[in-house]
Parts: C-alpha cells; sequence; structure tokens
C-alpha cells in the first residue's frame, strides 16, 4: 500500500488521510529517544497496514535522524517485536 504519510515535526506526530479518515502516530522526543505514545487508526480503515506503516515509517525516521526508539504505546512495542530488523533502535 503506498501511503503519503507526513511528518509533523513541530507536532511531533505521523499523519496520513486514508479514504478520508485520518489516522496518527504520535510521539515524545527528548534527549535523542522517541517515544512513541499512540498510534491512531480509526476502525473504519483499520485492518489494511496503516498502523504499521505509521510505525515503519517513524522508525525510519528515527533511524536518520540517529534516535532511539522506546515504544510505549501497546501497537509499536508489538510491531518492533515482529520485526527485528529494527532492534537496534530500541532504547
Amino acid at each position: 500500500m503506498q501511503l503519503d504519510i507526513r511528518h509533523d515535526r513541530a507536532e511531533h506526530r505521523f499523519e496520513v488521510e486514508v479514504e478520508g479518515v485520518r489516522c496518527v502516530l504520535e510521539y515524545l522526543l527528548a534527549g535523542g529517544v522517541m517515544t512513541i505514545t499512540h498510534t491512531g487508526v480509526p476502525s473504519a480503515v483499520g485492518g489494511r497496514g496503516v498502523a504499521g506503516e505509521l510505525v515503519r515509517r517513524a522508525l525510519d525516521t528515527a533511524r536518520a535522524e540517529g534516535w532511539k526508539v522506546q515504544p510505549a504505546c501497546s501497537y509499536s512495542a508489538a510491531w518492533m517485536k515482529r520485526h527485528p530488523e529494527y532492534a537496534e533502535l530500541r532504547a
């Protein structure tokens, strides 16, 4: 699935609109650690891999920026567990 995910650095979130529905991943950034606090995909567009793509984009950004990642929301923690190629980013 090709998604136009936008990174809003000022608001500390990644967002994408799918069929008119806004999906987000929110994070905090302190001391070079991105703490993912919430991943939200409304049920109207759920089950399509949108949340996973939001997490992937956030982790790819963290890698590019040299940040570590603390997956505080349950979805991001489970996603990281299933994708060991991102294990080195864990704070």
